[in-house]
């Protein structure tokens, strides 16, 4: 790579995809730049692996598109934001940079990145619907899917057949119905992330979905997680906590399976458990004893967070064209299964598969047809930070569920005014 890496040989075929690539776009054709630079992150964990692996994408996006050179430079996870934000309101940055949802409504909304459907204007159709979504602001897309993540959930075979129960516990209603039976030997039937660190699109959200309720009106302007719906919702995991059903650890849990009561074999369930977790608990529990589910059923429908990550265009880019080229290369199927091998991540396309040699492959595939990439918005996050130590008041019985719910979204809709 151009960034210091050492370059390396990459088991990466030259694609030729000069011919779509120089169709796409409506960007800067008049701009004498022709570099593009991409903020990159470890989407592929392995450092080596990872440098290997983008060297091999700058090598074959040269040869498709003659002419540009282009450098990815890797970037950490840790202050990721605040670097961007930096950049971009300084005038400068890179022309491509890797965004999840949460993150596109903010910077489009200031205007920092550009729409992209000329990039995808022969393949936007071909896109799981609920990813699609979470790209638009106002109608236009302002992330191209490069690679999907997905949550479902997984079970303790032997800690559920020593309770007695022979299926595993997949509605609200089936969890009610087994919690007392796993209390009697001891263990708690669903773990659970409340510390103030944990993303609530790991925890409540999807209990909130399932219950039929939404973190946000329809507008955008006021919160609606304070609805009957967001009630039941709460009601359901604090009933589990008070009756010993959710681990007292759930209050410092950050969703690090291997630190909690359900990696350590002291709860029967996790509802929000990534692939790489469910591997991970198979090495400690025994493959035998890894069960992965459905995602949960509440009461309304059944849905597991799960998000993309997009390529998104500097909005000062001074090679547009060039940009939204290297978007329609990296959404194109060759590169979609290559990076999904390489990370171990699925497709955001409807008409592609990423080959995954493990067990449990096929059920995280299965999962995406419910997946939720949340509810984008500009103020998500801080929202987050309104509402996390709300539930924990309610689980602790400090306030009740609607007292809880009211009095963060009272905080929340003051924070959305004034961002108005």
């Amino acid at each position: 790579m151009k960034t210091g890496f050492k370059r390396a040989t990459a088991p990466l075929a030259l694609f030729m995809l000069a011919a779509s690539l120089s169709a796409c776009g409506d960007g800067d054709a008049g701009s004498d730049s022709k570099k593009v630079t991409v903020w990159m992150y470890p989407v592929i964990a392995d450092p080596k692996a990872s440098a290997a692996y983008w060297d091999g994408i700058e090598k074959a996006f040269e040869k498709a598109a003659p002419g540009t050179s282009l450098t990815v430079e890797q970037q950490p996870w840790d202050n990721r934001d605040q670097k961007i934000a930096t950049a971009f309101g300084g005038g400068k940055g890179p022309d491509v940079v890797l965004l999840t949802p949460d993150q596109i409504p903010q910077f489009s909304a200031n205007g920092a990145i550009r729409p992209v459907d000329g990039a995808l204007k022969d393949s936007a159709g071909k896109f799981l619907p609920a990813t699609m979504d979470a790209m638009k602001q106002d109608g236009k897309i302002y992330g191209a899917p490069i690679y999907q993540t997905i949550t479902t959930t997984i079970y303790n075979k032997k800690l559920l057949t020593q309770a007695g129960i022979t299926t595993p516990p997949a509605t609200w209603d089936e969890i009610k119905a087994a919690a007392p039976k796993l209390k009697q030997k001891g263990v708690a039937l669903l773990d659970y992330s409340a510390s103030n660190e944990a993303s609530l699109n790991l925890n409540f959200y999807p209990l909130l979905w399932q219950a039929g309720g939404t973190v946000f009106a329809k507008d955008g302007k006021k919160v609606a997680f304070n609805s009957p719906e967001g009630v039941e919702a709460l009601t359901f995991l604090t009933d589990l906590y008070k009756a010993g059903s959710v681990p007292k650890s759930s209050m410092t849990n950050t969703n690090l399976l291997a630190d909690q009561a359900l990696g350590k074999q002291q709860a029967a369930m996790g509802f929000s458990v990534v692939l790489a977790d469910a591997e991970l608990a198979a090495k400690t529990w025994g493959n035998e004893n890894v069960v992965v589910g459905a995602p949960l059923k509440g009461p309304a429908r059944e849905v597991a967070f799960g998000i993309p990550g997009a390529l998104s265009v500097n909005a000062k880019s001074k090679n547009t064209a060039g940009a939204e080229k290297f978007l329609a290369f990296m959404t194109a199927p060759e590169q979609i299964k290559s990076l999904g091998k390489a990370s171990g991540y699925f497709s955001p396309r409807t008409d592609v598969s990423v080959p995954n040699a493990s067990p449990y492959a096929k059920q995280y595939q299965a999962a995406l047809a419910d997946v939720s990439p949340g509810e984008p918005n500009p103020a998500a996050r801080q929202l987050m930070g309104l509402l996390a130590p709300e539930i924990q008041a309610a689980l602790l019985g400090k306030k009740s569920p609607k007292d809880a719910l009211d009095d963060a979204a009272k905080a929340a809709d003051d924070l959305l005014a004034r961002q108005r």
